[in-house]
C-alpha cells in the first residue's frame, strides 16, 4: 500500500484510542493472532515496556536517547501521535518514512484474513510496529503501552524491563478503590523474568506492586525514591539541572532540555530502565549527551516567541496541575496569560480549568479538537464564565490559536493545552507560515 491507501485502511478500523473514555473492546486475542502470522516479531528482540497515567512518553524518548548514546540501534513505539501517524513508529529516533510505514500496514492488511480477526486501529500498527523492529534487527525496542497495560495490544510483548511511571486519574470514573484498580491493570506488563521500574511512590500501592511481581515471578523490583530517584532538581535555562541516584551512583550535574520538575523524576525513571536493562551503570559522559539530545514535542513546548506561545499536553488533572505549576516555576509573567483550553469527554470541565490555575489567566479562548469526543466549545466556556473567567469560544483549534496570538502583546503568554488532539492541532497550525508572526517562529522537532 501507499500511505494513502495504508491510513484508509487504518481508518476503516474501530479506533479504541478515540473512544477511550468508554474503554471496551480490549484483549490480546486479536493481536496474539496477528503476531502469530507475522511470525511472532515481538519476540525477536529485548523490550522496555513503558506504562503509567503520564509521563511514559518523555520517559520512552528519555530511554531510547540513554540506550542510542550506548552505542544500541532502537526502535521505538509510541501513542498517540501529534500531527502524523508516522510519529508512532521510530528507528532510532526517527519516525518511520511514508513508504515503509505504507508497506508495514500494507503487510497487516495483507494477513487479516489468514488471521481471521478484525483488529482495532492501534493493533495493525502496533503489528505493524512489531514488525518493522524484526525486519530492522534492532537491539532493543522501547514500547509505550497505549491504555492502561494488562490488555494493552503491546503486552503481546514479554518485557526485560518493565516500567510504571505512575498511577493517576485517568480512564476512570474516581469512584471507590480507582487508584487499586488501575495500578493492578497497569502493573500487568511485568512478567516472568522482567525487573520492574517503579516510579510511584504511594505507599498504599506498594502491596498491589509487591504481590504482582512475586506472582508472576518477576527479577526484582527498584523502587523511585528508594533504589533510584531525581536527588536534586533545579531550574536552568531552557531545562531542568538534575542530580540522578540509581542502584549504581550517583550523576551529577545533567542537564535535561525540557521543562518543569516532573521531567527530573521522569530522567531517573528512564537512567534507571536503561542501567536495569544493562545490568551496570551508565558512563557519566554518555548519560550527559543522551539528556542533551532529549526532544519531547508537545511537552510543555515553546514554539514561539513575542508572544510567547507554549503548548502541552496536559490532558488529565494531574497533567493540568503539572503544567500550572512549571508555569509558575520556571516563566516570569510580565504580561498576560491567555489560555487556549480544548477539552474531550471524559474531563470536568470546572475541575481541569482549576487545576489549570484559569482563575489567573487574563483571557480564555476555548476550543474543540477535531474528535467526536470533544467538548462543545461553548460548553467549556460558560464553565469559564461561571469561575469568573473572561471567555470566549472558537469552533476550530487553529482559529482559537491565532485569535490567542493576535490578542497577545509581545510580553503575554499564550498556554495551549486539554488534550493531545489539541495540541497535535495546535502545533500544525503554529508551524503553517503565518503572515503576522511567521518570522518569530521556532518550533523543535
Amino acid at each position: 500500500m501507499d500511505l494513502s491507501a495504508a491510513l484508509a485502511y487504518l481508518d476503516d478500523h474501530v479506533n479504541l484510542e478515540a473512544t477511550a473514555g468508554a474503554v471496551h473492546g480490549l484483549s490480546l486475542d486479536r493481536i496474539a493472532r496477528l503476531c502469530t502470522v507475522l511470525g511472532d516479531p515481538q519476540h525477536a528482540y529485548p523490550v522496555i515496556h513503558v506504562t503509567g497515567t503520564n509521563g511514559k512518553g518523555s520517559v520512552a524518548r528519555m530511554a531510547t536517547a540513554l540506550l542510542r548514546a550506548n552505542g544500541l540501534t532502537v526502535g521505538t513505539y509510541t501513542s498517540p501521535h501529534l500531527e502524523r501517524v508516522n510519529e508512532r513508529l521510530a528507528w532510532d529516533g526517527e519516525p518511520v518514512d511514508d513508504a515503509t510505514l505504507g508497506g508495514l500496514i500494507g503487510r497487516v492488511a495483507q494477513i487479516e484474513p489468514v488471521a481471521d480477526v478484525r483488529p482495532s486501529y492501534f493493533e495493525i500498527l502496533t503489528a505493524a510496529a512489531f514488525s518493522w523492529f524484526a525486519d530492522l534487527a534492532v537491539d532493543v525496542a522501547v514500547v509505550e503501552v497505549g491504555l492502561l497495560g494488562r490488555f494493552d495490544a503491546t503486552n503481546i510483548a514479554d518485557a526485560t524491563v518493565a516500567v510504571l511511571t505512575n498511577v493517576g486519574r485517568d480512564h476512570t470514573d474516581g469512584v471507590g478503590a480507582w487508584r487499586v484498580a488501575i495500578a493492578e491493570e497497569k502493573v500487568g506488563i511485568v512478567k516472568p523474568g522482567s525487573l520492574f521500574v517503579l516510579g510511584e511512590t504511594d505507599p498504599q500501592l506498594a502491596p498491589v506492586f509487591a504481590a504482582a511481581a512475586t506472582n508472576v515471578a518477576a527479577a526484582g523490583i527498584w523502587r523511585r525514591d528508594e533504589d533510584f530517584g531525581c536527588e536534586t532538581n533545579r531550574v536552568a535555562l531552557g531545562g531542568r539541572l538534575v542530580d540522578l541516584r540509581t542502584p549504581g551512583g550517583v550523576t551529577e550535574d545533567i542537564f535535561v532540555p525540557l521543562h518543569g520538575a516532573h521531567q527530573g523524576d521522569n530522567a531517573a525513571i528512564a537512567l534507571a530502565a536503561t542501567e536495569a536493562f544493562f545490568g551496570r551503570r551508565s558512563d557519566d559522559e554518555v548519560v550527559a549527551e543522551a539528556f542533551a539530545a532529549v526532544r519531547a514535542p508537545g511537552r510543555f513546548e515553546v514554539v514561539r516567541r513575542e508572544p510567547t506561545v507554549i503548548i502541552d499536553c496536559a490532558h488529565n488533572i494531574d497533567g493540568a496541575r503539572a503544567a500550572a505549576a512549571t508555569l509558575a516555576e520556571e516563566f516570569t509573567l510580565t504580561g498576560t496569560l491567555i489560555l487556549v483550553v480544548g477539552l474531550l469527554q471524559g474531563r470536568d470541565p470546572g475541575e481541569m480549568l482549576e487545576a489549570l490555575g484559569a482563575r489567573d489567566a487574563g483571557f480564555l479562548v476555548a476550543c474543540a479538537p477535531a474528535s467526536p469526543r470533544a467538548i462543545p466549545a461553548g460548553e467549556l466556556a460558560t464553565t469559564a464564565d461561571r469561575m469568573g473567567i473572561i471567555a470566549e469560544s472558537v469552533p476550530s483549534v487553529s482559529e482559537a490559536v491565532r485569535r490567542a496570538v493576535a490578542l497577545a502583546g509581545v510580553d503575554d503568554l499564550v498556554l495551549v493545552t486539554g488534550s493531545l488532539r489539541v495540541v497535535g492541532e495546535a502545533r500544525t497550525a503554529l508551524r503553517a507560515p503565518d503572515r503576522d508572526t511567521d518570522k518569530d517562529t521556532e518550533t523543535e522537532s
